[in-house]
């Protein structure tokens, strides 16, 4: 099987790939270069970015925004920006308080200034990243999603957020059911708890079904998937090992293993030999660690990939199967 055959199309719903792995390893590049493969297959497709650090605009060479911008045909990219996603939000209290009832607006603004809060917080950036997903979650606007992921500890955290996403909720939900006729007692204390308590409840209701169709998304495997890069190094193969297992407890699939910036075989050259050699051991290493999973295979390139006409050359390696000595050219020359 070719890796191209891991990207499935389902007619009516989205599919989502994720693409990650430790810092430094070409994620960005890959998230691109897919990109670029599936938009060319007719498939209206969106790279997001959740890296804090954004790098998806160098690497196509053109500048994406917060709200989906258009690439080139059939392709949008996006690189979320935590302090304009909680702006959206503020912006949206400020409206609703402008038709308040005073007692609401005084609770609206407690909810604006935990907004303040929260955008400084940890974890804003997969907060706003989450809040992403559920939007294009349920749209199914685009036919791909592609996700290019912060590094690996970044990334688990996102992933771990509709659990806590939903066990916040749901506790919110158990108080606001045990207080009962109690919750007008509590108006002077908690403004925002007034006549309109039954709608907060449903739309807390509401949130939590929002949730749960995330986790059902996200674990099934016929539309949610991991792609793992590595690099043939030790350290980024035992991160990646252990990302799977935490992933796997996610109940997330990871049905690919990306190698990226493997040494070509270069005779004239004893440094090239040698990193050759180790790399090749490395290999092995992660041809034993995940005979479960489709590896693919991206040689180190003698140039940058950066701009559309290098992440397509990685396109057509990595889903048209190229053979590495068709771009011997293109391999590094030390």
């Amino acid at each position: 099987m070719g890796f191209k055959d891991l990207i499935k199309f389902k007619e009516d719903k989205t599919t989502f790939i994720f693409i990650g792995g430790k810092g430094g390893v070409g994620k960005t590049s890959i998230s691109a270069a897919t990109g670029l493969w599936i938009a060319k297959q007719g498939k209206k497709t969106l790279i997001v970015s959740t890296d804090p650090a954004h790098s998806l605009s160098d690497s196509l060479e053109t500048f994406i925004g917060h709200a989906p911008t258009l690439i080139m045909e059939n392709l949008y990219g996006v690189e979320i920006d935590p302090a304009i996603a909680m702006e959206q939000k503020q912006a949206e209290i400020d409206s609703q308080k402008s038709i308040a009832s005073p007692d609401k607006a005084m609770g609206l603004d407690l909810l604006g200034d935990q907004l303040d809060i929260a955008s400084s917080a940890p974890g804003a950036d997969e907060a706003a990243a989450f809040e992403v997903f559920l939007q294009v979650m349920t749209t199914n606007e685009y036919d791909v999603v592609i996700f290019d992921t912060a590094p690996t500890g970044h990334t688990l955290r996102l992933l771990s957020f509709p659990d806590l996403m939903d066990s916040w909720v749901g506790k919110m939900i158990n108080v606001k059911t045990k207080l009962g006729s109690l919750a007008s007692a509590f108006k002077n204390i908690m403004p925002f708890m007034d006549g309109d308590d039954a709608q907060s409840t449903a739309d807390l209701e509401e949130t939590k079904r929002k949730i749960d169709e995330a986790k059902k998304v996200l674990s099934n495997p016929e539309q949610t998937t991991f792609k793992m890069v590595v690099i043939p190094e030790e350290m980024s193969i035992y991160e990646s090992e252990r990302a799977i297992e935490t992933l796997d407890k996610f109940n997330m699939t990871t049905d690919g293993i990306i190698v990226n910036q493997i040494m070509p075989d270069i005779d004239n050259c004893d440094f090239c030999k040698s990193r050759h050699d180790l790399q090749q051991k490395r290999l092995a290493m992660i041809h034993q660690k995940f005979q479960d999973k489709s590896i693919g295979e991206i040689p180190l390139f003698k140039e940058e990939i950066k701009g559309i006409k290098k992440l397509n050359e990685l396109a057509n390696v990595l889903y048209e199967g190229k053979p590495h000595d068709e771009i011997e050219k293109d391999a590094i020359l030390l």
